[in-house]
């Protein structure tokens, strides 16, 4: 059995494609942001609450797909026509990802985890950057990214696949005073 590196405590390890990266565990601020968007979208889509359902939405769960047995996003969803049961261990795609943006992980998050999401068929993507205040939006279409938008600051925005609410990106940044 070959020699396998154990994170220390403060790394979080993916597998993908059957490279093992190494990257640091996500800052307080980058895992407000994902605790923070992922209210705002499990509420209406995978509680049902005050929209439409249908989804299961999960903050950082590990996947295990074919050569990628370690696959942690920041947000994963999957509707629930394709994944109608929450299972113990998520071997299927997700239909939609967000990444969190962070100065140690951005070059990780756009050169290696975007086209990996493209080529087992992500059907969206965020990438949500807390410290410029921006979020961007692809879709997928005959393999490749295509950007919905961009949009920052205090806009209120309705963004696929989860148009049916508003989101009002300021909830997502950190007070100034923080």
């Amino acid at each position: 059995m070959a020699d396998v590196e154990i994170p220390s405590p403060n790394e979080r390890r993916e597998v993908l494609d059957g490279v093992v990266y190494t990257q640091p565990h996500p800052w307080p601020a980058h895992m407000r942001t994902a605790t923070v968007l992922g209210g705002h979208l499990s509420s209406p889509f995978d509680s049902g609450w005050r929209g439409p359902g249908g989804w299961w939405i999960l903050v950082g769960p590990g996947i295990a797909l074919p050569d990628s047995p370690e696959v942690v996003p920041d947000l994963a969803g999957w509707r629930r026509e394709r994944l109608p049961r929450l299972p113990d261990d998520v071997t299927i795609s997700p239909d939609w990802v967000c990444e969190i943006l962070a100065p140690n992980t951005r070059n990780y998050d756009q050169r290696i985890k975007k086209p990996f999401y493209a080529k087992h068929g992500v059907t969206w993507l965020w990438l949500v950057d807390p410290e410029a205040h921006v979020l961007t939006a692809h879709r997928l279409r005959n393999g490749r990214w295509h950007e919905l938008g961009t949009w920052g600051d205090d806009d209120c925005v309705r963004i696929e696949p989860f148009d049916a609410i508003e989101l009002p990106l300021s909830d997502l940044w950190l007070p100034a005073d923080a």
